[in-house]
């Protein structure tokens, strides 16, 4: 049996046992409504956790540059790239190359 198999069984057995343990505090304890409350307070620490993480991701970004001056940057950029083309063709042509 390979690693990643062992730790695959060992993850569905441990899982098992979790539910048992689970069903067995919520059901048949005096600890179900602790359960519950634990439960619903872990819940609940996950999903705004996420959500103000998201938040401070939205508030700390730097927002993108502008379409236009992406634009403008590409336009001056293929500007400089033709005019040393033409330079390097006459120089050649100066040259004899």
């Amino acid at each position: 049996m390979g690693r990643d198999q062992l730790i695959g069984w060992l993850l569905v057995i441990s899982s098992l046992i979790v539910v048992v343990a689970y069903a067995y505090i919520l059901f048949l304890t005096e600890y179900s409504f602790m359960l519950i409350q634990l439960t619903l307070m872990i819940a609940v620490i996950g999903v705004f956790g996420i959500l103000g993480w998201i938040g401070y991701t939205l508030a700390t970004t730097p927002p993108p540059k502008p379409i236009e001056e992406i634009e403008k940057e590409i336009e001056e950029e293929l500007k400089k790239l033709e005019q040393e083309a033409k330079e390097g063709r006459t120089g050649e042509a100066k040259t004899g190359g």
